[in-house]
């Protein structure tokens, strides 16, 4: 699916505008016929199990590798371009720190790099590490160095910036305070696009969430418009005796039975069957019927039976979105 969201700025020019992507390693296609258009100042969350072409993308849009067929424009410039400009920052999970330098140092030397950069003391603050800005870079945690490339990545006040796997180390409060920092900077105009594993993130802060899985896009649209993709609900019930799983899956419309100590999900499109059977044949208590949620909505567009025929739908959409 996709959404209006997929028309250009007011202006005419697009924040990311991905064109027919492929991109092939030797035998494996790692990215196959990708369009994706992001406007200015959108949150966009770009989700895939592992192999689906979620990185290869980020590499080719931030012109660290060349597509074998379709175009990239970023910020209407070729990516080298925007990047050489300062109008692009990335912010990825590991490497580009020297471990002896405090963070105040990284900061500052990486400023001396970019003409007209931000204050250090202002990067500092708004990434929340003012407060370790003398700390040995090798001193700080996981999540401390995370918020320090986006530091960095806030030096040449860039338009777009690209996170991959952002908030890896950091505790709930720290991933609470980074996320509530970028929403800030999207409220400037800044246009944010991260990979992330956290669905809850995805849900929780994104504007738009694109599910991409072999290499196509498979859902875009809200965290709402994708979570109703899926059909049916969540029964979740808990219990003190063994309740008989393979009756519960004999219900019409049962599509999963899950046991998480005593407590028991079930995913299923017939809801009032479900719920039927446990209040009037097993002893379970407290129950409770939800919608499906983006984890249910992830697993099931991201899987084999479904990829292509969806793929084939959303390319088509995409096309008479933009004509």
């Amino acid at each position: 699916m996709t959404t209006d969201l997929l028309d250009p700025s007011p202006t005419g020019t697009l924040a990311l505008d991905l064109r027919g992507l492929r991109k092939s390693f030797g035998t494996v296609r790692a990215v196959a016929g990708l369009d994706l258009a992001v406007r200015p100042g959108e949150v966009v969350a770009f989700l895939g199990p592992n192999g689906a072409g979620k990185t290869t993308t980020i590499d080719m849009l931030l012109g660290l590798a060349d597509p074998d067929e379709g175009t990239v424009s970023v910020l209407g410039l070729e990516p080298g371009a925007a990047i050489a400009a300062g109008r692009v920052s990335a912010v990825m999970q590991s490497g580009g720190l020297l471990k002896d330098l405090t963070v105040r140092e990284t900061v500052e030397l990486t400023a001396s790099f970019f003409a007209g950069a931000r204050p250090a003391s202002e990067v500092l603050q708004r990434a929340g590490i003012a407060d370790i800005a003398d700390r040995r870079v090798g001193k700080c945690s996981g999540g401390q160095q995370q918020r320090l490339r986006f530091a960095l990545a806030l030096l040449p006040d860039p338009d777009l910036i690209v996170l991959d796997e952002p908030t890896t180390g950091m505790d709930v409060e720290g991933r609470r305070d980074f996320w509530n920092a970028l929403r800030a900077d999207a409220a400037r105009g800044r246009t944010i696009l991260f990979a992330t594993h956290y669905l809850e993130e995805a849900d929780a802060y994104a504007d738009r969430i694109v599910m991409v899985s072999h290499g196509r896009i498979v859902a875009d649209g809200s965290a709402a418009q994708v979570k109703n993709l899926t059909s049916g609900r969540v029964v979740s019930a808990s219990f003190d005796e063994p309740i008989d799983e393979a009756a519960l899956r004999a219900l019409p419309g049962v599509l999963d039975v899950e046991v998480r100590r005593e407590r028991l999900i079930v995913r299923t499109t017939d809801s009032d069957a479900v719920a039927r059977h446990l209040l009037t044949a097993t002893d379970a208590t407290d129950l409770e019927i939800a919608a499906r949620g983006l984890e249910d909505a992830f697993i099931a567009l991201t899987t084999d039976r479904s990829d292509t025929a969806t793929a084939t739908t959303t390319t088509t959409t995409t096309e008479k979105s933009r004509a």
